[in-house]
């Protein structure tokens, strides 16, 4: 299990079953190390509009195995803990509150 910081200064755990669930998807398959690096430099963090302790985080690839598209890390936030749910490719953001980057 990887302890990441994210943007806003929280502790992110990612677990190794979460992991290989991720990248079990043969779109992801190369996209492992950028999980970690969208959750401490993204391009923007939105909150989900179906769960208020959910943020989303994006960053845009130019080239991925399928083409131009969104990575986007799924990260819960409890009182005292966050962690990855998932992590996918996407033609675009959701929409939501913008919470990154901060004005």
């Amino acid at each position: 299990m990887k302890t990441i910081q994210d943007c806003f200064g929280h502790s992110v755990r990612l677990t190794d079953e979460r992991m290989a669930h991720i990248l079990e998807h043969p779109e992801m398959s190369l996209m492992g190390a950028e999980i970690e690096r969208v959750l401490t430099d993204p391009q923007s963090v939105r909150r989900s509009r179906s769960d208020d302790a959910v943020r989303l985080f994006y960053e845009f690839y130019a080239q991925t195995l399928v083409g131009g598209k969104w990575l986007c890390v799924v990260v819960k936030y409890s009182q005292d803990d966050a962690f990855v749910v998932t992590a996918y490719l996407t033609d675009k953001p959701k929409t939501g509150e913008e919470l990154w980057p901060i004005n």
